[in-house]
């Protein structure tokens, strides 16, 4: 039998619904679990930069801001190949045996930029040994959970969320992927009094997106001058976004993520 060779290629036959395992009391899926031992033991290099979040709190929206502040003078290689190409996800493993973005990330050269959803004491030890910068983006809880609802529907590898009431239960007692909104939320504010982090949140994002985009540019060490801001700006709108193959998912096999069930990125506003 011949294996896809990415997430472009998959056929429905390889993709299931996965179950969760708890893992020092946070639910993770199966496949995540399987190679914990692998995540627990990744070398992270001292100029690493770590994206995190909880699931749907602006993660990939932060992603393309940050890859766009790194290449301000060539924002044209934000163009070249999708997002989770650029960054890739430390804790997500595909449905089959092809190489994760952790093997990825492993074989890619410095500097290098990652993402994570763990929560902080779930994270390889070596990003603290290294010192590595992280940016972390926290969302209002609200929107949060109505948004992850909608990504269980849409993405056909996360167990089935059941009915909206269903789902809110297991979220509230903190009995779906990556935990408690809560204990990640607080575990990361409390992490950055030790360690160098960058917390953001989505909704300060919305307000003033220049005034984030230069927190962030500071916190990495660079000077991003003004008419480059507002082409960022322009280019990380949630429309502009929403039609960019490169940011919004679309180009993953639709039997791994459906977007005539929900879009990959839905609203992109509070209050949804």
């Amino acid at each position: 039998m011949e294996l896809p060779s990415s997430l472009e290629d998959l056929d429905p036959k390889f993709v299931t619904r996965c179950s969760l395992i708890e893992i020092k009391g946070v639910s993770l899926p199966t496949t995540t679990a399987k190679h914990w031992d692998q995540i627990k033991s990744f070398k992270a290099r001292p100029d690493d930069l770590l994206i995190c979040s909880y699931p749907k709190a602006g993660s990939t929206w932060l992603q393309e801001t940050v890859d766009m502040i790194q290449n301000a003078d060539n924002l044209q290689r934000c163009a070249q190949a999708p997002i989770y190409k650029r960054m890739p996800f430390l804790d997500m493993f595909p449905p089959i045996t092809f190489p994760s973005d952790l093997d990825n990330a492993e074989a890619r050269p410095s500097p290098r930029s990652l993402k994570s959803h763990l929560p902080v004491h779930l994270l390889a030890p070596s990003f603290w040994e290294q010192k590595c910068k992280v940016i972390y983006i926290a969302r209002n809880v609200k929107d949060t959970v109505v948004s992850y609802f909608h990504f269980h529907h849409m993405n056909k590898t996360l167990p089935h969320p059941g009915n909206w009431e269903e789902f809110l239960d297991k979220f509230l007692a903190g009995k779906v992927i990556c935990g408690s909104w809560f204990d990640h939320v607080c575990g990361w504010w409390e992490a950055k009094k030790r360690h160098p982090i960058l917390y953001l949140f989505y909704e300060d994002m919305k307000e003033d997106p220049i005034r984030e985009m230069r927190k962030i540019a500071q916190f990495l060490g660079l000077e991003i001058q003004e008419p480059v801001l507002n082409q960022i700006l322009e280019h990380t709108q949630f429309e502009t976004m929403k039609r960019n193959t490169m940011a919004n998912y679309s180009n993953v096999s639709p039997c791994l993520m459906d977007h005539n069930v929900s879009p990959f990125l839905r609203k992109g506003e509070g209050g949804n």
